[in-house]
């Protein structure tokens, strides 16, 4: 269990909690796999870490779903929020909090909450009137919405009329002071894009929101007047400071530690619930903000984005296990930038595999490690002696890579990380063709061939280390047939002690000679395409 430590750098990062109307998509998965490639990158550093994502649980969308299947809403979250946790765990997601909003801790913290805000007098009793999506448990502006009524978000689906007393949140109030921190932090929504988005929509003029629904029994009943039950939002936005206190301490705001989260990952379209409701809630109840939220893109099928609704969603238990973890992990992230939308093509994602891992580094490695072992006694070569021609040049761009690749991850740029990993990686299989070190044992040029087989085992070694956030399976067989006793997946402390440093293991040149090297086995078995029937 991770545990939070004063004398390490803190770094929290949320997913959404996603909602359990139905079993995840791709789309869930992506911002998964994106904030559990952070964590493991931070965890690589020495940082201390919490990784939270869960299921939110509430709402009239979860009511209708579970009645229309014949389960008691209960009975339907705990089946759905089951299948979260075991997709997770197929798309090897290492996450330290997964948090339900139907536990009883979530509801002490929605409660103490909501209490700090009523008493500074942000919450009043009003009539709502307008639009309702039942989907997006969210009012819709009518100037907003398609044809006969339809949700943008959801065109399958009509948006309902509701005329009802609510209780409000006064996020009028908060206009100058949202206004002001995003001047102030303009790095607080990213990307550009998206935070074009926020000011463009508080600069309308904010409208108060209403925090309560009526004739709704599943949900948690407002303190104030329990015929009312809290806004499925309101409650769900506050699953990030329940997972900031740690499992044995009183769920209560005093014990949020780990709070506030150092960054929440979140899909676009859901950005105005956490950069403009979440932190102006955040500032009535007098806690600090969160440092930053990053909406991404929507991953598209065909050109359409993908959704439940739409019945076009690419189904992710089918696809990791047809493939694996670390393919879907690797694609996503390389191929796609991260802020953007993305299409997803079976054909170019095989393909993209085959030629980055199993052919360009999986390759190189198993080619190179077998001279070693037929020329070097099955060690890792010293890096001495006369050296080649290119010796220099590659190792110039070894040099720079940890600090490019380190800068891509702090920066969510994981494209970027992939991609200076590979041409670093395409560069030493030129370099190997080029200096032929398998002409020069036959030489008898014995010192100049194990320059080169030293310095493509460091290039893969350090490329291996620099992907591991991305690919951990992969990493670790690497770093094992370089007779490293090391799991990415079970990093231990002394691997990341100050004996050998983040740092350290993103220099060039951290590879020890004379380490025993494992026998030559492949690290990633090439990806075939389904057969059609």
């Amino acid at each position: 269990m991770t545990s939070f430590s004063k004398e390490k750098n803190k770094f929290v990062v949320t997913t959404p909690i996603y909602y359990v109307n139905d079993l995840p998509h791709i789309g869930s998965a992506y911002t998964t796999i994106a904030a559990d490639v952070l964590a493991r990158f931070h965890r690589l550093k020495g940082d201390s870490v919490l990784m939270v994502t869960g299921t939110d649980e509430h709402g009239q969308k979860i009511q209708r779903t579970a009645e229309a299947l014949g389960r008691s809403p209960q009975a339907h979250c705990d089946e759905i929020a089951a299948g979260f946790a075991a997709l997770w765990e197929r798309f090897n997601i290492q996450y330290d909090r997964f948090i339900r909003t139907t536990a009883p801790r979530h509801e002490a913290i929605v409660k103490e909450f909501f209490q700090r805000v009523w008493d500074a007098g942000d919450i009043y009793l009003g009539q709502q009137q307008g639009w309702y999506c039942v989907s997006c448990e969210e009012f819709k502006e009518e100037r907003d919405l398609l044809p006969e009524k339809h949700c943008p978000l959801h065109p399958n689906k009509q948006v309902e009329w509701r005329d009802e007393k609510n209780y409000f949140f006064r996020l009028s109030k908060y206009q100058d002071a949202l206004e002001r921190l995003y001047e102030s932090q303009p790095d607080f929504i990213q990307p550009e894009s998206r935070r074009n988005e926020v000011l463009s929509f508080v600069s309308q003029g904010l409208q108060d929101f209403s925090i309560s629904r009526v004739n709704l029994a599943w949900g948690i009943p407002l303190p104030v007047d329990p015929d009312h039950t809290i806004y499925v939002w309101f409650d769900a936005l506050l699953n990030y400071v329940t997972a900031s206190v740690e499992p044995d301490q009183e769920p209560t705001l005093a014990n949020a530690v780990w709070w506030p989260a150092s960054l929440h990952l979140i899909g676009k379209d859901i950005l105005r619930f956490h950069a403009v409701y979440w932190p102006a809630m955040l500032m009535s109840a007098g806690l600090p903000l969160p440092e930053r939220v990053f909406g991404h893109g929507f991953l598209t099928k065909d050109g359409q984005k993908m959704s439940k609704s739409l019945g076009n969603i690419i189904d992710p238990f089918d696809l990791v296990q047809r493939y694996n973890s670390d393919a879907i992990r690797y694609y996503f992230l390389k191929e796609i930038e991260f802020g953007r939308d993305g299409d997803f093509s079976e054909t170019r994602f095989v393909n993209i595999l085959n030629a980055d891992l199993a052919n360009d580094l999986g390759n190189l490695l198993n080619r190179v490690l077998k001279l070693a072992h037929k020329n070097c006694g099955g060690k890792v070569p010293g890096g001495g002696g006369d050296r080649p021609l290119l010796d220099e040049s590659l190792k110039a761009i070894g040099k720079d890579l940890g600090e490019a690749v380190t800068q891509a991850y702090e920066t969510l740029a994981f494209d970027q990380a992939c991609n200076a990993v590979l041409s670093v990686v395409r560069a030493s299989n030129k370099y190997v063709d080029e200096q032929a070190p398998w002409t020069l044992f036959k030489q008898g040029n014995q010192s100049a061939a194990e320059r080169v087989i030293y310095t493509v085992l460091e290039t893969v070694r350090l490329s291996a280390y620099l992907l591991s956030p991305i690919v951990p399976n992969l990493s670790s067989r690497i770093y094992q047939q370089l007779g490293y006793a090391v799991d990415f997946n079970q990093l231990d402390e002394a691997f990341i002690a100050a004996s050998i440093p983040f740092s350290a293991h993103t220099r060039w040149g951290t590879l020890p000679s004379g380490q025993s090297l494992a026998a030559p086995q492949p690290v990633f078995q090439r990806l075939e395409l389904p057969i059609a029937s």
